[in-house]
């Protein structure tokens, strides 16, 4: 038992670390989208939902992967910052490619929400196997 307990202390820092990734993340996003996703979210907005929670996993998966091949928590903390990065960047092509996003989220179109979080995902997908 005492063996399994000895490595209980990195399972809690890199825990920690990456739960803080996820939380810049989630605070950087939120100030960069123009629409009020929690506000949005409280009211009862269906598509405000799916596509934050779909951002969020795209960002989560490849934290993940990078705390499963990293080496330090320096390691997990770049690869995490890149993972940040690579959403940040999709959501703004995302808006480049869909000019009335904000309108879209805001009105609870569901099918662009649906779109929009499958994408994401991909992101995290892809991001995430690039990091192995």
């Amino acid at each position: 038992m005492h063996e399994y307990l000895s490595t209980l202390p990195n399972f809690l820092m890199y825990l920690g670390l990456s739960v803080v990734l996820l939380g810049v993340f989630m605070g950087l996003y939120l100030v960069i989208t123009p629409q009020h996703e929690l506000r949005l979210i409280h009211q009862g907005n269906i598509s405000a939902s799916v596509v934050l929670t779909g951002t969020l996993l795209g960002f989560a998966l490849p934290v993940a992967s990078a705390m499963a091949h990293s080496v330090a928590l320096l390691d997990l903390a770049l690869w995490g910052a890149v993972a940040g990065v690579v959403q940040l960047l999709t959501y703004l092509v995302l808006r480049l490619l869909i000019p009335d996003l904000r309108q879209q989220i805001e009105t609870d179109r569901v099918s662009v929400a649906i779109l929009l979080a499958g994408l994401t995902l991909c992101m995290g997908l892809l991001n995430a196997a690039a990091m192995t």
